[in-house]
């Protein structure tokens, strides 16, 4: 069957690689002019199913109205005269009760722990290198208060059976030695399965090896409409001609909603854009043996082979991609607190992106009211998480197979 996969970041790429190994005839269209240019570029950097969880969560809407005088709040809100925005906020505000946060948050682990078992296998399949790292990742807490809000995320964990434990200030600078001593630290959560890993790098080079086995790229390739015929999908209209396929997957993140509006598809997406900052080389004694997550200014420091990548805020402001510095000192500033010794902070290079995010918090996978229209949309910033089990489970669908995980709450229709 020829499938065409819109979207060539690591959501579907990945999906690429499950549907070619499936045996279908596979095309990949994409905006950009390379793989993963995008939101799938320069995040953080962590595979980390143990943090996978929703942003709306009890007690979240009266931080973020404290957050909103705030210089460097780990979340931003610009308001704007944009019905989605509103509409999404007001959807993420309902979602932040004790029993939804409970439901997404199970939904949100069964797809990541997934997901990693997909990319370990991925990986051990065909020795594909990214800088991967499996050392676990690190949370701090600075506060006492920090530090019980960790023990009840460790309760949490422990019902979900994930790895983990609950350290004190002295087992968190064992684990992370280049930690800067005066950095105040409560305590932590070491969650040890968790891994690192460049995702662009993964991207890329997976794209390289699908090139390789005859899937088709097509860069450069602006999609201007997803055209109808009755029930099905007849094509992809693009700059480029008309694409055609028997079975057609949107991965496109924030923008896939203005797409799939005329089709009468309505998804609560919206961008939330992340900043990062990049040192190309770092100091062995000075920086992080993986990645710390500190809880206190929602910044996650990585080591991703000889460069340093640390990434945060939230900022819930539109469809803007630019990298402003001023906006990334937050990030700089605590990467810099945390690890003072890691490199040249004033070489540096910045980075945005806009993660897909839904206000509920999972992802939107497989089927829709169109018999070969596929989701693959919304994993918001668990997309390097969840990239490979997302793609497998879309794979299947495809195949007409029943995925290896439950998928209520992971579907449009399990979703209304």
């Amino acid at each position: 069957m020829k499938v065409l996969v819109l979207g060539a970041g690591v959501v579907g790429t990945a999906c690429a690689h499950y549907l070619s190994g499936d045996g279908h005839e596979v095309t990949v269209i994409d905006r950009q002019a390379a793989p993963a240019l995008e939101t799938s570029f320069a995040n953080a950097g962590g595979v980390c199913p143990g943090f996978a969880g929703p942003w709306a969560a009890p007690g979240m809407p009266l931080k973020v109205m404290g957050w909103l005088f705030k210089s460097h709040a780990p979340l931003l809100l610009r308001p704007r005269f944009d019905p989605a925005q509103w509409r999404w906020l007001a959807q993420f505000v309902g979602n932040c009760t004790a029993e939804r946060f409970a439901h997404n948050k199970a939904r949100m682990q069964r797809i990541a722990h997934y997901s990693k078992q997909c990319l370990v296998e991925l990986r051990s399949a065909t020795g594909i290198a990214y800088d991967e790292g499996t050392g676990g990742v690190l949370q701090i807490f600075r506060t006492e208060e920090e530090l019980a809000g960790g023990r009840r995320a460790a309760a949490v964990l422990e019902r979900f059976g994930v790895v983990h434990r609950i350290v004190t200030a002295q087992e968190a600078r064992a684990l992370e030695p280049a930690l800067a001593a005066d950095v105040p630290i409560a305590g932590g959560l070491h969650l040890s399965t968790d891994e690192t890993g460049d995702c662009h790098l993964f991207t890329a080079r997976l794209a390289e090896r699908l090139r390789a086995s005859g899937v088709t790229f097509h860069f450069d390739t602006r999609i201007d409409a997803i055209m109808r015929e009755g029930d099905r999908i007849g094509g992809i209209l693009t700059n480029r001609g008309l694409f055609t396929a028997d079975c057609y997957v949107v991965a496109l993140g924030s923008e896939a909603p203005f797409l799939l509006r005329p089709l009468d598809i309505t998804l609560p997406i919206y961008p939330v854009k992340g900043y990062a900052i990049t040192l190309d080389r770092v100091r062995d004694e000075g920086a992080p043996r993986s990645s710390v997550m500190d809880e206190h200014s929602k910044v996650m420091v990585t080591r991703l082979g000889a460069r340093l990548r640390a990434a945060g805020v939230a900022e819930v402001g539109g469809y803007d991609r630019s990298a402003d510095p001023s906006k990334a000192a937050g990030v700089l500033e605590a990467a810099r607190m945390l690890f003072p010794r890691a490199g040249d902070y004033q070489q540096v290079s910045y980075w945005a992106g806009l993660r897909p995010m839904t206000p509920d918090g999972p992802p939107y996978l497989g089927p829709t009211p169109f018999a070969n229209l596929f989701l693959n949309l919304g994993q918001g910033s668990n997309g390097w998480t969840q990239a490979c089990g997302c793609g497998r489970i879309v794979a299947d669908l495809v195949g007409g197979r029943a995925p290896a995980i439950d998928l209520d709450g992971l579907t449009l229709v399990s979703r209304h």
